[in-house]
């Protein structure tokens, strides 16, 4: 299907919930190197050359081994343990960086993704002078490298999720969020959705940003995204409001922000979704 011309599905899913990338690591690496899953870490490799294999652990959602023999990168959406055997042992042309998502494995994009995604560096069009720019940052030690190797991280995650959206068949996302943007009719609304998800969104209003009919969009949404809209709305506000809680905000000021008669109302639909009330939650995230 045609990605939607005109329409931005990025944007507000990555400025409402942010990913900061951190480098650790530039250089070769000898024989096994084994890297934990910790809660809340995520992993982006970059192998610009040479050849090497990865493992992982049996039923871990990732195949339990693979070869890579070509420029490759790796991003490891949630934590995953994973073993890289036999990296590159001489030049720099091998990175890794930690990623947090706000949100942890909540992130909305984080949900959207398998395990591993394995993506051949000549698939994925524009990154070529990302890259350039990374590896000349990590090559030598120049003042702020350390700084702009992370936001050039960053950069190249955000220019790989924008080849996933626009090409679907050779993403292997077959459902959920990723699969819903890269819908020509449904991103609309869903971009709607995530840019102003205060308004009153109808089953109708929501059809209407899509183009579609009530009975076809419903159909389609639930096709793609495996939820029915309105189900998808409470929780997208209920994300929302999880980070807006998490930066400090009242519950009314939040509960104002996304569109709910009152404070109580937001309170239920919170609680719903997060299994307690949205002071309740705050004060376990808060540790009281």
């Amino acid at each position: 299907m045609t990605p939607p011309s005109g329409v931005d599905r990025l944007s507000a899913l990555l400025e409402r919930f942010r990913v900061h990338a951190h480098l650790f690591h530039a250089g070769p690496l000898c024989g096994v190197t084994h890297f934990d899953a910790r809660p809340g870490r995520a992993f982006l490799h970059v192998l610009r050359r040479g050849e090497m294999a990865v493992t992982h652990r049996a039923r871990s959602g990732a195949p339990r081994k693979l070869v890579l023999s070509e420029p490759t990168l790796l991003f490891y959406p949630r934590p995953l343990a994973h073993d890289f055997h036999n990296a590159p042992a001489d030049g720099s042309d091998f990175v890794c960086a930690t990623l947090d998502f706000d949100g942890g494995v909540q992130h909305p994009l984080v949900r959207a993704l398998p395990a591993l995604m394995a993506l051949r560096l000549a698939e994925v069009e524009g990154i070529a002078q990302t890259l350039d720019l990374l590896f000349a940052e990590t090559e030598q030690v120049r003042c702020g490298h350390r700084l702009l190797a992370d936001r050039l991280f960053e950069v190249l995650l955000l220019q790989m999720l924008r080849w996933l959206l626009d090409h679907p068949e050779q993403s292997g996302v077959s459902a959920g969020l990723l699969a819903g943007l890269a819908h020509a009719k449904l991103a609309r609304s869903l971009t709607a959705l995530h840019e102003r998800p205060g308004e009153n969104w109808s089953l109708e209003a929501m059809a209407r940003e899509a183009g579609m009919s009530r009975s076809a969009f419903a159909a389609a949404f639930k096709a793609a995204l495996g939820s029915a809209p309105g189900d998808y709305l409470l929780r997208w506000r209920v994300s929302v409001a999880q980070t807006m809680l998490r930066e400090g905000a009242s519950v009314k000021t939040t509960s104002d922000a996304l569109g709910y008669a009152s404070p109580a109302a937001f309170s239920r639909a919170f609680t719903q979704i997060a299994g307690a009330s949205p002071r309740a939650w705050r004060a376990v995230l808060k540790g009281d």
